[in-house]
């Protein structure tokens, strides 16, 4: 049994190739080779910012690049498309449910962490109240209430014929609802999802979160590894195993595959992975700083396991692989106020929770063997709700006119080929909750980009910031007072957006009136 390091952390549609043309594939036969869909793995990582790696998504190389070692992600990039401007929620519940609905969040309205029935996790705020947001996150079934009602595209890939497999964190639905179980989306397979957006801990020593007669001792203690308890086995270490076990059975049913291996790491607790720590001790790294690369090498290493998997049963050519983050990495909330981690994001501003590019620009590779060109680079933004169209384009299955959500996320399957965007697109956030109240950028908020400009909202005191993201990726320089024409086209595109989608805002809570929109505040200045 391996010891555990002493160190004590607190928590805190488009024109596809023949073989990818829409089939109707019987569940219980499988098609044609020449006519068999790709197998698609999604690689979700929890809470990984955009420079959590050794690949270099900027234009040069950082300090944080040299930092860390994820060589299978260097090789993913090699293989397939990297996307430097991929975007989700800057928390994640909100990313988590537009990837499965495709809607925007401030459609669906999860917009903010869920965990328990009908309870908000928002935190208090001097002057604003949040508004009654779905705190139970998405179904796929009515009748619960303050739940955004959506069909997920795993239920359209499962209902095609896929093999459909969760392995990790889920988070779509509160304790108690129909959206806390991965198999009410249409998973075949559930490995160790659950309600819980955390997890208690990583070390098997402590039975990820249960004690001795196997009750979960937190509400995050992570379910269905027992066999794994007291083996010294990472979290990490156990749920691939656990992947690659559900692969193998898949492969035994001669059909397409999804696999969503959404990880839990490199979420809080930040415990060392005993296997990585000392390299990252010996290259000068404070113990909290070392402990966060073990939990992104342990990751990788995964990553390298599936990808070593698909290589050795012959299924590498026939695989999309998806990697990609559900928000930004650690940089706010006063868990790391006291640590080097506060400038984790660099040359990005701020982290996870925030409005700022730390906050929600993400990690995003893309691979699939005949379609995207290896080492090549993609600079067209797309955001997380784009995901729903783009695994069916791939899976070759149309969004059904009857499904009861608006599917806002657009495919970016011409990306994938090596086009460009026929226009700039217009991307928008909305965040009317208290996430945490301390950090730039955190709280009450919505944002647009259009182009390379970007503007900030904030719904508690009403100003505006303007950001050009080409000439100043770290949002250093508010131009706000520089171009006024400028915010008022950017306000009043945000504005009518958020209306049209029936978004949510806070309200003033000393007069119980609404926050103004963003094009309403701009009139006032």
């Amino acid at each position: 049994m391996l010891s555990l390091p002493m160190i004590d952390f607190h928590r805190a549609a488009i024109a596809l190739p023949l073989c990818f043309l829409p089939q109707m594939v019987d569940a219980k036969s499988a098609a044609p080779e020449a006519q068999r869909p790709p197998n698609i793995l999604l690689f979700l990582v929890d809470d990984m910012g955009w420079q959590d790696t050794s690949v270099p998504f900027w234009d040069t190389p950082t300090h944080l690049n040299r930092r860390y070692h994820t060589p299978n992600m260097e090789r993913l990039a090699a293989q397939g498309m990297m996307f430097t401007q991929a975007y989700a929620s800057a928390i994640s519940s909100p990313s988590r449910c537009s990837l499965l609905t495709g809607s925007n969040a401030a459609r669906h309205r999860v917009t903010n962490w869920t965990l328990h029935r009908d309870r908000s996790t928002d935190n208090p705020h001097p002057t604003v109240t949040p508004p009654d947001w779905n705190v139970n996150g998405i179904a796929q079934t009515a009748g619960t209430p303050r739940t955004y009602v959506a069909t997920s595209f795993v239920q359209l890939l499962h209902d095609a014929g896929y093999h459909t497999i969760h392995c990790g964190k889920a988070h779509w639905g509160a304790i108690g609802t129909p959206g806390a179980d991965p198999g009410h989306f249409g998973f075949d397979v559930n490995i160790a999802g659950h309600a819980a957006g955390g997890l208690a801990t990583y070390y098997s020593e402590r039975n990820y979160g249960h004690d001795a007669e196997g009750k979960a001792t937190s509400p995050m203690a992570v379910p269905g590894l027992e066999k794994y308890w007291q083996t010294g086995t990472f979290v990490t270490e156990a749920l691939t195993r656990e992947a690659i076990a559900a692969l193998d059975s898949a492969k035994t049913l001669d059909r397409p595959f999804f696999l969503h291996m959404a990880h839990y790491a490199i979420h809080v607790p930040i415990d060392p992975d005993p296997r990585y720590l000392d390299r990252y001790l010996r290259e000068g790294l404070s113990e909290k700083e070392a402990a966060y690369a073990t939990l992104i090498e342990g990751m990788d290493k995964s990553l390298g396991d599936l990808m070593q998997w698909l290589e050795e049963n012959g299924e590498a050519e026939r695989t999309v692989v998806l990697f990609m983050s559900d928000n930004g990495g650690y940089a706010t909330g006063t868990q790391w106020r006291d640590a080097p981690l506060y400038v984790q994001n660099f040359p990005l501003r701020c982290g996870e929770g925030s409005a700022y590019e730390g906050g929600i620009r993400e990690p995003l590779i893309v691979s699939w063997p005949g379609m995207t060109a290896a080492g090549s680079r993609q600079s067209e933004p797309v955001i997380i709700e784009d995901f729903y169209p783009t695994i069916l384009d791939m899976a070759g299955i149309a969004i059904p006119k009857r499904i009861p959500q608006v599917v806002d996320g657009k495919s970016f399957m011409p990306l994938l080929r090596g086009g460009k965007g026929k226009r700039a697109r217009t991307l928008v956030w909305n965040c009317p909750n208290v996430w945490d109240n301390s950090g730039p950028g955190i709280g009450p908020s919505c944002t647009v980009r259009q182009g390379n400009w970007k503007m900030i909202y904030f719904y508690d005191d009403g100003h505006h910031e303007l950001y050009n993201l080409a000439d100043d990726i770290g949002e250093a320089h508010d131009l706000s007072a520089e171009y006024p024409e400028k915010v008022r086209q950017l306000s009043q595109v945000l504005g009518k957006r958020l209306r049209k989608m029936q978004a949510q805002r806070p309200t003033f809570s000393a007069s119980g009136r609404p926050c103004p929109w963003p094009d309403e505040a701009w009139r006032k200045e």
